[in-house]
């Protein structure tokens, strides 16, 4: 299937703009760059009961939060959305997602709890992985004061978001808890050493390139061996078993379209259940493009519908 038109529309804009790539830029221009796309890309959803800006104490300092919380009834315990953007670990904000945020809290009729964990290269790795674990065990210890189920939370992400989201589950299950039920991983990576052939076919021309790929691999892991390591690269993990259901979305023209889809394979040979789908025609972060990518609220849909399946079972 061919590029998806808007998507393409959206690739040439980028290189009418005659910026530099995001693998030719340092993190503060690249960390700019990103949060202009974001201003062409949110849309606008119906209003939801309350968001509210908060932190926790987190292993290296206080961890902002993001809690959007849809209109309820009156002390109703609502499920739960952990969120982690995505960026490569070092773009990406609260503020980047809060339109799929929102969306996602409309859709799931839960509360999505937006984390704001800290960005390479300040912040190495495992600094995001280990405010990502911190920010579940803050959710589950403070849900009776937050109005929230404790029983029922998953946790999402989109690209850098969805490798946070799957070392999270992976280190819950082996820490005894707190136990979660569900992970949504938007084209997740999962595997610092891979060399897929997505990589090699949609290495350029697609915004995310193979170089930008390296650069955030760099920032985020400067240390090589640590590539190795199963709390950055799920897929090395030992043991995939009993971990929680799973929804997993890739697209079509990403260079971690085989990451995603072998992950999946991977947890489904471990005995967990998985929905897997493969957007058509799509490329890497499209789900971010709301406001001009219909498939990307269609893939929103997806999630939602999902997450409202997980959360009545």
């Amino acid at each position: 299937m061919p590029l998806d038109p808007q998507c393409a529309a959206i690739i040439e804009a980028a290189a009418a703009t005659g910026g530099a790539p995001f693998e030719q830029q340092d993190p503060v221009a690249a960390r700019r760059a990103y949060g202009t796309g974001t201003a062409a890309f949110r849309h606008t959803t119906d209003p939801l009961e309350s968001v509210i800006n908060t932190s926790f104490s987190g292993p290296g300092g206080p961890v902002p939060v993001r809690l959007y919380r849809p209109f309820s009834e009156q002390d109703e315990l609502l499920p739960v959305v952990v969120f982690f953007h995505g960026g490569g670990w070092t773009i990406g904000d609260l503020d980047s997602h809060d339109h799929m945020c929102r969306h996602l809290a409309l859709g799931a009729q839960a509360c999505v709890i937006a984390v704001d964990y800290r960005l390479a290269p300040e912040h190495k790795f495992p600094a995001a992985f280990e405010d990502c674990v911190a920010a579940v065990q803050w959710v589950v210890a403070s849900a009776a004061e937050l109005k929230l189920d404790a029983n029922r939370i998953v946790v999402a992400g989109d690209s850098a978001g969805g490798n946070l989201a799957a070392a999270v589950s992976i280190a819950l299950r082996d820490m005894g808890g707190p136990k979660i039920s569900g992970q949504v991983l938007m084209y997740p990576a999962v595997d610092f050493t891979a060399d897929n052939p997505s990589i090699r076919e949609n290495g350029s021309g697609y915004l995310l390139t193979r170089g930008a790929l390296e650069m955030f691999a760099d920032f985020y892991l400067p240390n090589r061996a640590a590539r190795s390591d199963p709390r950055a690269s799920p897929q090395l993990r030992s043991s995939h078993a009993n971990l929680p259901r799973a929804f997993i979305q890739t697209a079509e023209f990403d260079p971690l379209r085989d990451e995603g889809r072998r992950y999946a394979e991977t947890l489904m040979a471990a005995g967990t259940a998985v929905e897997y789908k493969c957007s058509p025609a799509m490329i890497h972060g499209f789900a971010r493009m709301c406001a001009r990518v219909d498939a990307a609220v269609a893939a929103l849909n997806d999630s939602c519908g999902w997450l409202r399946e997980e959360f009545a079972n």
